[in-house]
């Protein structure tokens, strides 16, 4: 934890630091690279052979994944901004908060997607349209391919919400507070939100090749909107409490828990706040007997919080 700066309105020392980027940024802004430039040649690929072939369904696909190469290419920027700024001092708390900006920003684009899947799949059960069954297939089949590679190299690295912690020495600290990372988030949902649409896309054409079931493939799209709106809400939530300070409350009871406990302090006054994908700020205010040393070992366990400021 950062040590506290003397009494009263005086600056930080110069030897405080601000990188909160998490453990794995470096190793994670690389995953996002790859996974960016296997889409970005895949959407080349059969944007060119669409044009080549004639084929609408290549090109709708290429365009398609235009967009996915967009966002995913928005988290790439985002890792390199925050790594090449982390010691800027015009970010109060650092640069780790700047992944949470592109996760919501990926999120939108997550939603916009599929609002446009559900606008062309009413449009095609309204009115059916020619479907090449065969050439559409291979399309999908491959995309499949490609994305099911680019989630093996995220999947790795992804924080998940129910994921590991990196480097704390408290168990029930660990268990609350690991590392979540939403621009790594939010690759990974572009990259199954694209391959959820293949797969459904490969059962539908299949069901109306040999089944003459035309109207499965529409079906199938708004099945596909559904489940892509609901992790784009779920993205878009959990981005958003970060980007506005929201308390995160089991860590708020953890901190009063901890320097209450003796009977010789209360808490007046609590802000904490998440400003990295493993780390948090915090603000206490106590009132009581102890020193201001004396609160800070007893939240010296919390490795979840890495910049902390008392108030006695």
């Amino acid at each position: 934890m950062s040590a506290d700066p003397p009494a009263g309105p005086h600056a930080i020392p110069a030897d405080h630091g601000h990188d909160f980027l998490g453990a794995a940024h470096d190793r994670n802004a690389r995953r996002t690279s790859r996974v960016v430039a296997i889409t970005a040649l895949m959407m080349v690929a059969e944007i060119a052979a669409g044009y080549a072939t004639g084929s609408m369904a290549l090109l709708a696909d290429g365009f398609h994944m235009a967009t996915h190469a967009g966002a995913l290419g928005i988290a790439a920027i985002a890792y390199g901004y925050a790594r090449r700024h982390v010691a800027d001092p015009r970010y109060s708390f650092g640069t780790g908060k700047i992944g949470d900006l592109a996760g919501f920003a990926s999120a939108l684009a997550l939603g916009l997607i599929a609002l446009g899947i559900v606008v062309e799949s009413a449009m095609r059960l309204a009115e059916p349209a020619r479907v090449a069954f065969g050439e559409a297939t291979i399309v999908a089949v491959a995309g499949l391919a490609v994305n099911l590679i680019s989630a093996f190299l995220l999947s790795d690295g992804h924080a998940h919400h129910h994921g590991h912690a990196h480097g704390h020495h408290d168990d029930h600290d660990d268990h609350h507070h690991h590392e979540r990372d939403n621009n790594l988030r939010a690759a990974y949902l572009h990259v199954l939100a694209d391959a959820l649409t293949s797969l459904l896309a490969i059962a539908a054409l299949l069901a109306g090749r040999y089944l003459g079931w035309v109207w499965l493939d529409p079906a199938m799209g708004l099945v596909g909107a559904a489940v892509i709106a609901r992790w784009s809400w779920s993205l878009m939530r959990d981005s958003a409490h970060v980007l506005l300070d929201t308390t995160e409350p089991a860590l708020a009871d953890e901190i009063r828990s901890r320097v209450e406990a003796p009977g010789d302090a209360r808490i007046t006054d609590l802000h904490v706040w998440r400003i990295g994908p493993s780390a948090h700020a915090a603000i206490v205010r106590v009132a009581g007997a102890p020193s201001s040393s004396a609160v800070r070992q007893r939240l010296s366990p919390l490795r979840a919080i890495g910049h902390l400021t008392v108030e006695t």
